[in-house]
């Protein structure tokens, strides 16, 4: 599993953690029902704070992408097949709302917008 955490990044550690992870996911890269790395094994990896490693589980239990069973480890839970939930789209909406309305004022037009989410979507699930 390859992660890379930028530490002079404006984003938190845990949560470049987390977005990796679930990018590693939605690459099929972790399969559903994989074991995550202990808390104390990745950060000893990653040279970071076991805390920063247990916030980035649970935010991602929090969004149900892993199941944390104790004293066992985290477990990747199952893509859906039936898409989002509607507290799951709304939440999603939630975080793309800005980064759109942040691409329209940077000049991009709709078929701008439409195009890098598309290669992004491709560079996710085609590596």
């Amino acid at each position: 599993m390859f992660i890379q955490i930028e530490p002079t990044s404006e984003i938190p550690i845990y949560t470049q953690l987390a977005n990796q992870l679930i990018e590693l996911i939605a690459s099929g890269t972790i399969k559903a029902s994989e074991a995550l790395p202990s808390v104390r094994s990745l950060a000893a990896d990653l040279g970071v704070n076991m805390h920063t490693v247990n916030k980035a589980y649970h935010e991602l239990e929090r969004k149900n992408i892993i199941e944390i069973i104790p004293k066992s480890g985290a477990i990747i839970n199952s893509i859906s097949t039936k898409g989002p939930s509607d507290m799951q789209l709304d939440l999603i909406k939630l975080h793309l709302k800005p980064l759109i309305a942040e691409s329209i004022v940077y000049g991009m037009d709709k078929e701008q917008i439409l195009s890098l989410t598309s290669s992004i979507i491709s560079e996710i699930t085609e590596g």
